[in-house]
């Protein structure tokens, strides 16, 4: 192993650790930077790897957790994205059946009129 590889996989491990509290605790504003910091410390990695393949073996796993963390996140927002298009397009408009079962649109009125009060 390199002389530089332990101090990498160190700062490696405890960084994933702090990405993995970040999606925990959904501090998404955090993930930029420690992406960036992820990709230098892979980078200084790949320029001085460790001699022996069990000394990732814990990264991986972390990695793949992390990943799967992040997954679920972007999940989590595709769902509140699409609830918000939902409630957006019912402000808009609603969906009525009538005593036959024929549906009918109701469109809210668009009040685009300024109310100025003194």
């Amino acid at each position: 192993m390199t002389e530089m590889a332990p101090a990498t996989l160190e700062a490696l491990e405890a960084l994933l650790d702090r990405e993995r509290r970040a999606l925990l605790d959904g501090a998404l504003d955090d993930i930029g930077p420690i992406m960036e910091e992820k990709i230098a410390l892979i980078d200084r990695l790949a320029e001085s790897p460790p001699d022996n393949s069990d000394a990732i073996r814990p990264l991986r796993l972390k990695l793949r957790r992390n990943q799967e963390l992040f997954d679920q996140t972007l999940a989590g927002i595709r769902n509140v994205a699409e609830r918000l298009g939902v409630l957006r397009q019912i402000r808009k408009s609603m969906d009525v059946y009538d005593a036959q079962g024929r549906r009918e649109t109701i469109s809210a009125e668009q009040d685009s009129r300024l109310e100025r009060r003194a």
